[in-house]
């Protein structure tokens, strides 16, 4: 029995074979499935989604590239993920948290007008739009922080870029009261390191099986028990001998199977951990 963490059901990638989608899923022994907001409108389909199908749950939340967004179109965004959250088959929060690898200007190092005085107006206003993006997200990411831990509900966190140093500033205030997942995590040991002293969770996917992944590899080879999950991202970033092909639910077990292989276990064994895990991280029975 394995779970999929964190897939995204409501895409349109999925939108004409769900059914056998899921069934496949049943067949690789893959028993529960995690569909992820990324706007209000998408964490609605994701509800509706875990109302329709037994195995399926949902999380609600903003993802970061979408939080400018958000922000500017529906200032009551948060207000509807809490009405959202009340749905028994929610789980989570998320996934919210940071993305600077899409920043127009990522490969600034400041978005000071008074460092940025001799560069070019286009470097200038790229980086502007950089400062209003981070500022976006953070707003958006503290705002889901704290929405979860008002409803005693732990969170999925996206990182993406340079940005593990502000992701765990802004998590600090909330130690102690939420635990996060970092998903689909590509980290160094090092940066594992820090997320685990802080109790939170890491995640792995399709990645692990990739042949240049060694530094994910050394992670999850390494990662204490209970301190992991596993994941699809679907329909993203199909595991070898998918790769290049829409990733779906089913394949958490391929990825599993690479997960035990790092670790020296049986397929069992990681299926049976992951799944306590789960358990206590995303409390289906609330």
């Amino acid at each position: 029995m394995l779970t999929d963490t964190h897939v995204h059901l409501d895409f349109p990638e999925f939108e004409n074979d769900l059914d056998a989608v899921l069934e496949r899923a049943r067949a690789a022994g893959v028993t529960r499935v995690i569909t992820i907001g990324t706007d209000v409108e998408g964490s609605r389909q994701a509800v509706a989604l875990a109302e329709r199908y037994p195995m399926v749950y949902a999380t609600v939340g903003i993802h970061p590239n979408n939080a400018a967004e958000t922000l500017e179109k529906e200032p009551d965004a948060i207000a509807s993920l809490r009405e959202l959250a009340a749905h028994p088959k929610v789980v989570a929060i998320g996934e919210t948290g940071l993305d600077y690898y899409r920043l127009p200007g990522r490969t600034m190092a400041s978005t000071s007008l008074v460092a940025l005085s001799n560069e070019e107006p286009r470097d200038v206003e790229a980086a502007i739009r950089d400062g209003a993006i981070k500022s976006a997200q953070s707003i958006a990411f503290a705002e889901q922080l704290d929405l979860a831990a008002s409803l005693g509900l732990n969170v999925v966190i996206h990182q993406r870029g340079d940005c593990l140093d502000d992701t765990l500033e802004i998590l600090a205030p909330f130690q102690g009261r939420l635990k996060a997942v970092f998903h689909c995590f590509t980290g160094t040991v090092e940066a594992a390191q820090r997320v685990l002293d802080l109790g939170h969770l890491l995640s792995f996917t399709g990645i692990a099986t990739f042949n240049n992944a060694q530094t994910v590899q050394e992670v999850i080879a390494t990662v204490p028990e209970g301190a992991y999950m596993v994941e699809t991202d679907g329909p993203f970033l199909a595991p070898v001998p998918y790769r290049g092909k829409r990733c779906e639910p089913a394949y958490t077990r391929t990825t599993a199977e690479k997960v035990a292989a790092l670790r020296d276990q049986t397929l069992e064994q990681v299926a049976r951990v992951t799944n306590a895990t789960a358990d206590a991280f995303f409390r289906f029975r609330r």
